[in-house]
């Protein structure tokens, strides 16, 4: 018999298989996990559940349809708030946000949202749903730059108001981070991303690829002799960090960023791949993020020993738990309350370890967590040959720099309203990584929903 207060299992690769090859860690449901995890859902009438996702999904409602066995009517509920609902059953930070707030976790676990959410987004591939779009066009063009998940949220939901949307891709591949950034292992590209994309372009959205904002054109120019009646930037946050120590420039140091595009979209990590990539022997991830995560378990795939690096405690890791649960069962080595404070090279300028200092925790600082501080007499070296700096990024100046009258902070981020991501320059919207700086999917998700919403009242004269 079935326990309502625990979560049906779902099934994952093998750890010790799965560290030798790229393909999918978590297998998902298949229909009858999937009934059985929607029937431990209580249908609240107040649902927490919706207020805890930033997309707004009608989560009960969703779950009701897989509960009765009706799948495609499941999607399509799903559809009506999220452009990649595929993606976000993948990557979503469900457990602070959704599962976060079901009532069914206050005794025993939260109902698998993330997982059914997953679920009946395959189901619908696989059987080649797509969703609903708009009856009939109205005559408006709006111009999106970025083709990540705020650009994409954007252009499908501006779509379905019957807006004629074109995206703008900088890169050769339209996804942005969902491409670039997040491994195979974690999103697969062709099963997953390529057709939540496909779904988009059916709701009749233009995807132009190659076209780098802010040199191929300006926003002045898309908005004064393109036509086009708005833009929403969703251009991320692609300039990778670094910690300015000793020894940073030396070969064998890498950011992240760098590390993953390479082996995300350009395939480095498939042995015909043309593009190069280090397979270090040990390798040392400085971060404890999600995208610290995806680098070394990337780095362990290609054959290395992974050492995270990472100045606070395993509490205080801003990753997800199950991406650090993984990585563990996988592995991977965390040096935890560890900072690097010089690395070091050999006399031809190749890294061959890095020395660090352990720290311990003091105060909380301003973000509320505790402050690390040097243990004075610690410092030791650790053995590597490759360092991949994981700190997090910042948008490209690319844009901001040649369009007059858009104002940005002092992290370079795009000044934009939160509820609408209305910018400093009339007709221009923006939200996500480039708004914000790093942060998730899914919140990026609800900056393109909110845009959407801002363009939209703009064009119709409700003033957002």
């Amino acid at each position: 018999m079935m326990d309502i207060l625990k979560k049906v299992p779902v099934r994952e690769q093998d750890a010790m298989e799965r560290a030798a090859n790229f393909e999918e860690v978590c297998l998902g449901y298949n229909k009858e996990e999937a009934m059985a995890e929607a029937s431990r859902c209580i249908n609240c009438k107040n649902a927490q559940c919706i207020k805890g996702c930033p997309v707004s999904i009608d989560i009960p409602g969703f779950i009701e349809k897989i509960k009765e066995g009706n799948i495609e009517e499941a999607y399509q509920v799903i559809s009506v708030s999220s452009a990649l609902p595929a993606v976000c059953g993948r990557v979503c930070p469900q457990e602070s946000q959704c599962e976060g707030k079901c009532i069914r976790g206050i005794k025993g676990e939260p109902v698998s949202i993330g997982k059914l959410e997953r679920f009946a987004a395959d189901w619908a591939s696989e059987n080649e749903i797509k969703p609903q779009g708009a009856s009939s066009k109205n005559g408006k063009k709006v111009a999106v730059i970025g083709s990540g998940p705020a650009g994409l949220t954007c252009a499908g939901d501006l779509a379905k108001m019957g807006y004629d949307v074109t995206i703008f891709e900088a890169l050769h591949e339209p996804g942005g981070v969902l491409v670039y950034g997040i491994p195979e292992f974690r999103l697969p590209k062709v099963k997953v991303v390529a057709k939540e994309i496909e779904n988009v372009k059916s709701l009749g959205v233009k995807i132009e690829t190659n076209v780098v904002v802010g040199k191929a054109v300006t926003i002045d120019e898309l908005l004064d002799e393109e036509g086009f009646d708005a833009v929403f930037i969703g251009s991320g946050a692609g300039l990778p960090k670094f910690m300015g120590i000793p020894g940073e420039q030396a070969n064998g140091v890498f950011s992240a960023n760098e590390y993953l595009t390479r082996s995300n979209l350009m395939k480095a990590f498939d042995e015909e791949s043309t593009t190069p990539i280090m397979r270090g022997r040990k390798v040392a991830v400085v971060g404890g993020g999600n995208v610290a995560m995806d680098a070394a378990r990337t780095a362990l795939r290609l054959g290395a020993e992974v050492h995270i690096v990472y100045r606070r405690s395993e509490e205080e890791l801003p990753a997800r738990v199950e991406e650090v649960h993984h990585a563990k069962e996988e592995g991977i080595i965390f040096n935890l309350l560890t900072n690097p404070v010089e690395i070091l090279a050999d006399e031809k300028g190749w890294v061959r370890g890095i020395r660090c200092i352990k720290m311990e925790l003091g105060e909380p600082d301003a973000s509320g967590r505790r402050r690390p501080i040097e243990v004075l007499g610690s410092e030791f070296e650790i053995d590597v040959d490759t360092v991949i700096m994981s700190l997090g990024t910042s948008p490209n100046p690319l844009i901001s720099s040649t369009t007059e009258g858009l104002e940005t902070n002092k992290w370079k981020c795009i000044v934009a309203d939160e509820e609408f991501g209305k910018t400093t320059k009339e007709g221009v919207y923006a939200g996500g990584d480039a708004v914000t700086g790093a942060a998730t999917v899914i919140l990026a998700m609800g900056a393109g929903r909110a845009g959407a919403k801002g363009i939209d009242a703009y064009l119709t004269g409700k003033d957002a």
